[in-house]
């Protein structure tokens, strides 16, 4: 049964890449959909980026409620994290600048 699966996936795979191909007399079809999508990944990207904050700083908060030594080493951590949280809604912005324009 599996080997079933995996030889019609490949076939779908290969015939996905040919049945699809594009060239420049065959422009996509559906152009108006790049910025409609591309604001739909950019609300999906930061809306979970702020979930991911609020995962990170309540973690970081928690944490530091219960080892006030480490304070400082949480907080480095915990800084370090945000920035890279945000760093995606960042590369989203570009992106959405990028295909929506």
């Amino acid at each position: 049964m599996t080997k079933k699966m995996l030889l019609v996936l490949a076939i779908m795979l290969i015939a996905v890449s040919s049945l699809s191909a594009q060239t420049a007399a065959q422009p996509a079809a559906g152009g108006h959909w790049v910025p409609i999508s591309a604001c739909l990944g950019m609300a999906i990207a930061s809306g979970l980026c702020g979930l991911g904050q609020a995962k990170a700083v309540a973690s970081a908060v928690e944490g530091m409620a219960r080892n006030p030594g480490a304070a400082k080493a949480i907080q480095l951590a915990m800084l370090i994290g945000l920035a890279f949280i945000e760093s995606l809604a960042l590369y989203e912005i570009v992106i959405v600048f990028r295909f929506a324009a």
